[in-house]
């Protein structure tokens, strides 16, 4: 018995503070778990709705209750390259590779993050754009340029105050999908934060795929690339051929 007690107590000992203490709960719903690209397609938006539920360990807190919504694209490799000019040309002289950088990344708050959270706890839970990246061993130059660009784009958001409380403890968030957004799966992750500490995450996903007409060309591109590689050549020299005809002089 005493032993069995004292596994007990070892094993609660071992457990992480976050899950020993944890007093709240976060309940997730999408307003869609798809986004379809079409013809049209000119960019989407969805929306996440959540609530925060208490059981009866719950206990007043230091502040405010703030949530942080991450959202991360399909991951893939990403090259920065520095590059200086030489008189006319330009020449590239050192380049960093991110290989697992996501595609598209937004980052929504409830408020401004450095409000939320001091660097160093917004760094220990990937809070921010540059934290969000994940570790590597890139020169902070080289993130900051790759975050820039990808700004540039409109592929990287940062929304501090797009998360709103509906009520106490019910709240909504719009995820912007790019006009674009690559396919595949969307990661998202919820944290509920307070007094600068995680309390606790919820993740769920959705997909971004394409439809009708685009996905047919995307279906034939990948199951007969020769053939889909032969009609678009000849298509190409059709066109070609019929512009000049049209434009030619006699």
């Amino acid at each position: 018995m005493r032993r069995a007690l004292r596994i007990a107590l070892v094993a609660t000992a071992l457990l992480p503070p976050a899950a020993a203490a944890r007093a709240e709960t976060l309940i997730l719903s999408l307003s869609s778990r798809r986004v379809q690209i079409t013809q049209s397609y000119t960019g989407a938006e969805l929306v996440i709705f959540g609530a925060i539920e208490r059981d009866a360990r719950s206990v007043a807190r230091p502040g405010p209750f703030d949530i942080v919504v991450t959202v991360k694209g399909p991951r893939g490799q990403t090259v920065v390259r520095e590059k200086t000019r030489f008189g006319p040309i330009w020449v590239n002289l050192e380049q960093r590779k991110f290989p697992l950088a996501p595609s598209t990344l937004s980052v929504l708050s409830s408020r401004d993050l450095v409000d939320i959270a001091p660097p160093e706890m917004q760094k220990r839970y990937g809070l921010g754009l540059a934290n969000a990246l994940g570790a590597d061993n890139a020169e902070p130059r080289f993130r900051e340029a790759l975050i820039r660009l990808k700004r540039e784009q409109g592929l990287y958001v940062e929304n501090p105050r797009d998360v709103t409380f509906i009520s106490g403890d019910i709240f909504r968030a719009p995820v912007p999908v790019a006009d674009t957004a690559p396919v595949g799966t969307y990661e998202v992750t919820v944290s509920l934060m307070s007094g600068g500490l995680e309390l606790t995450r919820e993740k769920t996903s959705f997909e971004v795929s394409k439809a009708g007409f685009e996905q047919t060309l995307s279906t034939a591109a990948r199951q007969h690339p020769w053939l889909y590689g032969s009609i678009t050549a000849a298509i190409a020299l059709a066109f070609g051929w019929l512009a000049s005809v049209i434009f030619r002089r006699d």
